[in-house]
């Protein structure tokens, strides 16, 4: 049902996959970012993700090879899934997409790959608006890992709160120094951190999420040393949560989907909030029964999880209502 093809956008290897029956008009086009904790993930890993995406919207979809870390730290990631993008966005004739629907989409890293692309095209006015950004149990900061979800869902597969600070470390830097500072919360200096509490607060999760067993955390602050060694976590382009308003607000309609039982649940929480405060039309999507990485997991070696087929089900028909 899928033609597919591998190519190179602008020398960063990507897979298109687009659907064969007959289409009326130009169909939408989603680039599609994997992923992995920027460590891990290929096309490979998420082919089939891709390909249900693209037969169930009948959507062009463009998955995107970035460079992974520890070889290719920050920025790398991110700049290939941008200039992949920008090269698709020039070049949309060639694959029969409207230039008024081209989405952005990813899951875990990917969705804070897409986030940060979303964010830097916002100041683009050579190129098509994005219709909408698909941002799928993405991780958006890496500022405080004891959130409610943090504490939460500490050792629960498949990402543990020790790993999610690990495979940022590993993007930023290449190596997983001052992995402790990071984890108990004093690699950000107390000032910054006051500073950036108005997105970044506990205050700003619904009540809900914080009955199961929830314990607010004392303020550290750091050395000089740690904070010159992990300072870019402040950069939107690595952690979009801290993006401010003005970049916000021009963001398209979005799509965030939360798993309950998922270190990054609060993440994509916050991220809803701040989309809306600033005007943003935000479609949420939780599963009460979720955990991460189970859209990928659906058919994977026989396993079947119901509340995955409904994300995956959320995300199509997202698509279908652009």
């Amino acid at each position: 049902k899928l033609f597919i093809e591998d190519l190179c956008f602008d020398k960063v290897p990507v897979r298109i996959y687009q659907p064969k029956v007959p289409f009326a008009s130009q169909r939408r086009g989603v680039m599609f970012f994997h992923g992995g904790g920027w460590v891990f993930g290929s096309l490979e890993t998420h082919e089939k993700l891709c390909r249900s995406i693209a037969k169930g919207s009948e959507s062009v979809v463009v998955s995107v090879g970035y460079r992974l870390a520890p070889e290719h730290k920050y920025p790398a990631a991110y700049e290939d899934c941008l200039n992949a993008t920008i090269h698709f966005m020039k070049n949309l004739e060639h694959y029969g997409v409207d230039p008024a629907h081209v989405i952005v989409c990813g899951d875990s890293a990917g969705g804070n790959l897409a986030a940060a692309v979303s964010q830097t095209l916002t100041t683009r006015s050579d190129l098509p608006k994005l219709r909408a950004q698909i941002l799928i149990y993405p991780g958006l900061q890496a500022l405080d890992f004891n959130l409610p979800s943090y504490q939460q869902n500490r050792a629960v597969p498949l990402l543990f709160r020790e790993h999610a600070a690990f495979y940022a470390l590993q993007y930023l830097n290449g190596h997983a120094l001052h992995m402790e500072e990071v984890l108990e919360g004093s690699h950000i200096p107390i000032d910054m951190k006051l500073n950036y509490s108005k997105w970044l607060s506990p205050d700003n999760i619904p009540e809900k999420f914080k009955v199961r067993g929830y314990k607010p955390q004392v303020l550290l602050d750091c050395t000089t040393e740690v904070y010159e060694e992990v300072q870019r976590f402040c950069e939107p382009n690595m952690c979009p949560l801290l993006a401010e308003d003005a970049v916000v607000h021009q963001l398209p309609e979005s799509f965030i989907l939360t798993c309950e039982y998922d270190v990054l649940r609060d993440d994509g929480l916050l991220y809803k909030k701040r989309l809306e405060d600033n005007g943003v039309r935000v479609t949420w999507y939780h599963l009460e029964d979720g955990f991460h990485g189970i859209l990928n997991l659906n058919g994977f070696c026989g396993f079947s999880f119901p509340s995955g087929k409904r994300g995956l089900d959320s995300v199509v028909n997202f698509l279908k209502g652009l």
